[in-house]
């Protein structure tokens, strides 16, 4: 299955890397660069789409406050 993000190699280690991190840090665990690799997965395909679509939402909010602004100064 093809995800929906497409990360370089080097931001998905970097990002394995503070998800084993987070798990040594604030619950105290080892966890192995597979089960990290797997939440991380877990994340890209169930969580990051539903803040992806928040950010496209406010972006369009934004420029169609801006659009408005523009239509604005007419004459």
């Amino acid at each position: 299955m093809k995800s929906k993000f497409e990360l370089t190699k080097v931001k998905k280690a970097g990002m394995v890397e503070s998800i084993k991190r987070y798990f040594s840090e604030e619950r105290d665990e080892e966890i192995g660069d597979l089960a990290a690799m797997l939440i991380l997965e877990f994340i890209i395909e169930e969580i990051a789409p539903v803040f992806y679509n928040q950010g496209v939402e406010d972006s369009h909010a934004y420029v169609g406050e801006k659009l408005d602004d523009l239509f604005g100064i007419m004459k």
